[in-house]
């Protein structure tokens, strides 16, 4: 059915009356040709309280900004979503389908999951005759992706390196855990002691926007991905890594129940498991993005104790600012050209691992260019906050500083100093010394008079001054645990506003650029890939070279 749309002028996009006409008449409407269209797509296996949405490149369709986007109306008879929208007829109109919920209380939208094939599904002009969709099916491929922190925040449950320590009539018994986000208010302490007694038979209904999921690091496909929590939770086996995620759009407002089960050796296979004991949760025991709790696993029946249970804990945050939308994502995306790729480390390449090193000083605009005029496909580099949190380009964690601008120095006057502790102004003002230049007492480079060869430059310098054809791989150094359960430098930063202030910058400014994060550390990894959904993050991890670091942490990898 086609029809003509009347709008007004300013709200056309780039459609202007012709030039003849004057000032007064170029303020009246114009006429938009336009159509209205109906899409239609199938959706298998949506999961409880699921909903599809829709998506595109005009306003009508929201301009894939995930909170303006649009609700489908399930059709019964045929199990198909549909919407119908009117679209205008003078130009390719692009679209993707998402999976959401939808928090109520809110009216916040909630990506479960979305289309991510690299290019969209598009209407072409004059297109007549809609057809039916399948969800992550088009052009002959399939791809979807799970969604990101939009609105919600990620409370992680890290079960890891055998966390229960129970009486010896328990010891070595097979155990279910189950985590149950439980609403925080008053008379909280006797709701939790209820639940905690027969929260296999209770019909709890989980908090207005709250879901949990779990997974087990495993080599077994039907674990290792995450799902929806089971009524008893899930097993956990000697070494395992068991993850739990939690969901919610206020976890300060929740306290966490945690369950054990455990099956009896006498029980038939139809049998449920019998509820061994609890913990709970109180959200001010999460102190700052990451930690520990030891806490003590009390009896089920006489509520007496029966050990303790310690586990990890990760607190993922929405960043601000809506800088993420469903237009594109390159998270699972390699071009099958891409082959052989050559990469720069820290630009030219490190220059204080030998004696004689390189002409140009490393992690520096000049490096950079040079590299990038040699050929280079991808430019690595590493990241790190200075004092007033500006994102600055530097491999190591010290430097050495001289408080005195002079070619001659007495190295007897230096000081070995974290780059935490210096703003960007005392970081790119002051006499610094490489930590190889400060321990050996040698001076490697003596180019302080060139501007593009001083070290720090800051991340917005280098994504706006390096040719936007080359790819960066963006390393964010943040310190890790030793096996001694010492750290490499204790660093003063929150995890999520480290990792905020380098996403804001490089979403904010990378454009075009083809982007890589990287990092040693698995919880920095997953925050990344939550608080984002465009660039793909890679896990580092070289074992054999690395042995220093806990095993725990090099081990655990991300979905």
């Amino acid at each position: 059915m086609q029809r003509w749309f009347f709008l007004e002028d300013k709200k056309t996009q780039k459609i202007k009356p012709p030039k003849k006409m004057s000032a007064k008449e170029s303020e009246q409407t114009v006429v938009i040709p336009s159509q209205e269209w109906a899409f239609t797509v199938s959706v298998p296996n949506l999961g409880p309280k699921e909903k599809v949405f829709i998506t595109g490149s005009i306003p009508e369709l929201g301009e894939w900004d995930c909170s303006k986007l649009l609700p489908m109306e399930l059709d019964n008879s045929s199990d198909l979503w549909n919407k119908s929208i009117i679209i205008p007829n003078i130009g390719d109109v692009y679209y993707r389908y998402a999976i959401c919920l939808l928090n109520e209380s809110t009216n916040d939208i909630i990506v479960r999951s979305w289309e991510t094939n690299i290019h969209p599904r598009v209407i072409k002009e004059n297109m007549l005759h809609p057809s039916t969709d399948i969800f992550g099916e088009y052009d002959g491929k399939q791809s979807v992706s799970t969604g990101w922190l939009t609105s919600q925040t990620l409370v992680q449950f890290k079960f890891c390196n055998n966390p229960l320590n129970l009486k010896s009539r328990l010891a070595g018994r097979s155990m279910n855990i189950k985590v149950t986000p439980v609403k925080l208010s008053f008379g909280m302490e006797s709701q939790l002691d209820e639940s905690s007694l027969s929260t296999d038979t209770m019909d709890t209904e989980m908090p207005p926007g709250v879901y949990v999921e779990v997974a087990t690091l495993d080599n077994n496909p039907d674990v290792c991905h995450l799902k929806a929590q089971d009524q008893f939770g899930r097993e956990y086996k000697p070494n395992d890594v068991l993850l739990v995620n939690v969901l919610a759009p206020n976890p300060k407002a929740l306290a966490y129940l945690i369950d054990f089960y455990s099956y009896s050796s006498r029980a038939c296979s139809e049998d449920p498991p019998c509820h061994v004991g609890y913990t709970y949760v109180l959200p001010n025991m999460f102190k700052p993005s990451e930690g520990m709790l030891d806490l003590p696993v009390t009896c089920n029946v006489k509520h007496r104790p029966l050990g303790t249970i310690c586990f990890e804990y990760l607190i993922v945050c929405p960043m601000q600012g809506n800088l993420c939308n469903l237009q594109v994502s390159y998270a699972k995306y390699w071009d099958p050209s891409w082959t052989g790729l050559e990469v720069g480390h820290r630009g030219l390449g490190a220059s204080f691992k030998t004696k004689e090193g390189n002409a140009i000083r490393e992690n520096t605009i000049a490096s950079l260019k040079k590299a990038a005029a040699s050929g280079a496909d991808l430019l690595e580099f590493d990241v790190q906050l200075s004092k007033d949190m500006i994102p600055v380009i530097y491999h190591d964690y010290y430097v050495c500083i001289s408080m005195k601008r002079k070619k001659e120095v007495e190295f007897t006057e230096m000081l070995e100093l974290p780059v935490k502790d210096l703003t960007l102004e005392h970081l790119q003002k002051l006499k610094v010394y490489h930590l190889v230049e400060g321990r050996n007492h040698e001076i490697l480079f003596f180019d302080e008079d060139l501007e593009e060869h001083q070290p720090f430059p800051t991340l917005e310098d280098v994504l706006k001054n390096i040719d936007t054809h080359v790819g960066f791989n963006v390393e964010l150094k943040w310190t890790m645990e030793m096996n001694d359960g010492t750290f490499e430098l204790n660093n003063p930063f929150d995890m999520n506003t480290y990792v905020d202030k380098v996403l804001e910058v490089v979403l904010k400014h990378a454009g075009e650029r083809r982007i890589v994060f990287s990092c040693f550390n698995p919880d920095i990894c997953t925050m990344v890939r939550y608080k984002q959904n465009k660039y793909p993050v890679m896990f580092l991890t070289v074992v054999s070279k690395y042995c220093m670091y806990h095993k725990r942490k090099i081990k655990r990898t991300r979905r």
